[in-house]
């Protein structure tokens, strides 16, 4: 059901990030088994000394915070309500900041929250000039709470999102891949699997004009013929690529002349820093590759290394949107804090998806 997937893929996202938190950002994996062992398989507490430090496993990290303060807002109006979500930035998060990144809720602020702290209180800018330069995937993973709420109506995600992402980021192709992830995970919450067929049925909506991405081929990729017109340019993504990085990740899971062994070393093949164009093939192939085990695709995205919370947290999402919220191990939801409350939260908004 629908609203089993919608509130999977919400759950999948707040496990994958607080699965992060202790053993994140170790790009020396030999420090990382040193200090985790050689596999890990639930939550850690961050080391007095690294990234997180004083916080305590299974709590989420500021990117997981500000998700759940866009949940809450969006259960509470049973919509998208930018001016609601920006109020809640302003009151909520931004006093607890100071403009560096050791500091804050979650023990860290990541580049482009800081961007728009200094622009919001600083500078005194309004929300329409806030976003900054970063190429990192925060965006991408709040709006997963959209991609989920909105999954039956395609044109929606892709307002929602991009809407969103522009509150933080300010370049266009970044908020396309971040858009294009969440029209991918959208389709899942709609009952689609992540195989290499999820490409063309986001080209054909594409071709019917409900996803904002600008292409010139047909929805076979078949060439335009002589005298074609140009298609309208205002207001769209420059191409299609986004939408179909998938489709070739897909692909390369299931080739049996590929093989990426053990999974966690998709990391290595796409890269571990926390640019999201490293981000979302490693997620797209973990997701692909374990569509039906949640368990197995976030702990070979955290044991990755890197930037491997963002790399759980998309992962999550996107498998937890197959799997469903009945598929997500138990233990993933007891052992995270305040998991109870976060499972209603997802739960209603799982409903609001139904509608």
């Amino acid at each position: 059901m629908i609203q089993d997937r919608a509130a999977g893929a919400v759950m999948g996202a707040l496990i994958g990030d607080a699965l992060g938190l202790g053993c994140h950002w170790y790009y020396d994996l030999d420090e990382l088994h040193r200090d985790y062992g050689s596999w890990i398989a639930g939550y850690t507490t961050p080391r007095p000394d690294r990234y997180h430090g004083g916080m305590q496993a299974g709590q989420l990290s500021q990117t997981g915070l500000i998700l759940v303060m866009l949940l809450r807002s969006i259960v509470e109006h049973g919509e998208y309500q930018q001016d609601d979500f920006t109020r809640r930035l302003d009151q909520e998060l931004f006093p607890l900041l100071d403009g560096t990144p050791v500091n804050g809720p979650g023990g860290y602020t990541n580049q482009s929250i800081r961007e728009a702290y200094r622009r919001r209180v600083e500078q005194h800018k309004s929300w329409q000039e806030t976003g900054g330069h970063a190429d990192t995937t925060e965006s991408a993973e709040r709006a997963i709470v959209l991609a989920a709420r909105y999954a039956k109506q395609p044109q929606r995600v892709a307002e929602t999102v991009s809407a969103n992402c522009r509150l933080t980021q300010g370049d266009e192709a970044i908020i396309a891949m971040s858009t294009a992830y969440n029209c991918v995970l959208a389709l899942l919450v709609g009952g689609e699997k992540l195989t290499p067929a999820i490409s063309d049925k986001l080209m054909q909506l594409v071709q019917c004009g409900e996803l904002p991405f600008h292409t010139v081929t047909k929805s076979d990729f078949a060439a335009p013929r002589r005298g074609d017109p140009d298609p309208p340019r205002a207001g769209r993504f420059s191409s299609p690529d986004a939408l179909l990085t998938p489709h070739y990740v897909a692909l390369a899971a299931i080739d049996p002349g590929i093989h990426i062994e053990p999974a966690w070393k998709v990391s290595i093949v796409y890269g571990m820093p926390c640019a999201i164009y490293h981000q979302l093939p490693a997620a797209y192939y973990l997701a692909a590759r374990f569509s039906d085990d949640f368990e197995s695709a976030v702990l070979h995205a955290i044991n990755g290394g890197g930037q491997n919370m963002s790399r759980a947290m998309l992962t999550g999402a996107l498998v937890g949107a197959q799997v469903g919220l009945e598929g997500i191990p138990r233990r993933f939801i007891d052992e995270l804090e305040n998991g109870q409350e976060l499972q209603e939260l997802a739960v209603k908004l799982g409903e609001l998806a139904r509608r």
